[in-house]
């Protein structure tokens, strides 16, 4: 059987979890903190960076997106990347700002975690606005659409499900929720499906 290794906390990790379970994937959750010790991400992952995929063979994928899109092939039911060139450039899109707001919320919520006198000011001003400029593309983007996409569900939803997840998790007070109504219409929408409840960060 496939062993994903990450954290339950882990935007990337959730991603993941939540593809497995869209596309009703049976998958280990080995939880495994990097950076810490007794971690064993790095003889995993050269990068030492979660999630991992190890797939029955004992060879491993690396990167949210190259397991979702690995996932996404191996089962071709219910598909959540299109097969279509345009629609698969958009959703891809989509992944990447998505991926790049979280990233920019990780940078400023690890910042802020350095003692007060380490911390710069100007790092954590220059990865906000990353962040401020992402959501209100996202949300332009997004106008009056059911999903990120258009007309169906796809791994763009996911990913910006589990941005906005996280960030409402470790920026509780960034008011996303009431600058931009429709990416909070979203997310209460995705958090009703099965797979964003069973993984749910704690």
């Amino acid at each position: 059987m496939m062993k994903l290794i990450g954290t339950a906390t882990s935007p990337y990790t959730r991603k993941v979890r939540v593809v497995l379970a869209e596309k009703r994937m049976e998958c280990e959750f080995s939880i495994d903190t990097p950076n810490t010790e007794g971690s064993t991400v790095a003889q995993f992952n050269p990068l030492g960076k979660i999630p991992v995929l190890v797939l029955d063979d004992e060879s491993t994928l690396f990167d949210s997106r190259v397991i979702a899109e690995y996932l996404d092939n191996a089962s071709p039911g219910n598909r959540l990347i299109p097969e279509e060139k345009r629609p698969r450039i958009q959703m891809r899109r989509w992944e990447a700002l998505a991926d790049g707001c979280t990233d920019a919320a990780v940078a400023v919520v690890m910042e802020k975690r350095r003692p007060a006198a380490h911390q710069s000011p100007e790092w954590i001003s220059r990865q906000q606005g990353k962040v401020d400029r992402a959501l209100q593309t996202m949300a332009d983007d997004l106008a009056a659409k059911n999903w990120c996409t258009g007309d169906f569900f796809s791994l763009a939803d996911i990913a910006v499900g589990c941005c906005l997840g996280w960030m409402e998790l470790r920026l509780p007070d960034l008011p996303w929720r009431r600058n931009h109504p429709n990416l909070a219409r979203l997310a209460d929408k995705l958090a009703q499906r099965q797979s964003f409840k069973d993984t749910v960060p704690a």
